[in-house]
């Protein structure tokens, strides 16, 4: 089995993002799979949605890494990005 592990975001921001999200997919390769777990900051324009955000997110990360455009998704969260 091959596990890789990467960051991705809409462009870099000055500030932290507002929310955190995590987002891992999975995908057959070979005799096992590829797993890539993402995860970083992000802030969502007035009137996003949790369903936008998983929209935007996923396209930017399959644009980014076309090799997981049909991967299956394991795990997302998206929280506000305060403690």
């Amino acid at each position: 089995m091959t596990t890789q592990t990467q960051q991705t975001a809409r462009p870099a921001a000055q500030q932290q993002g507002s929310h955190h999200f995590v987002l891992t997919l999975q995908k057959p390769h070979g005799q096992g799979s590829i797993t890539a777990t993402f995860a970083n900051t992000f802030t969502p324009r007035p009137g996003d949605t949790r369903a936008d955000l998983y929209e935007v997110l996923r396209k930017e990360i399959t644009q980014a890494h076309p090799e997981l455009a049909d991967a299956n998704v394991m795990f997302f969260a998206l929280e506000p990005n305060g403690l």
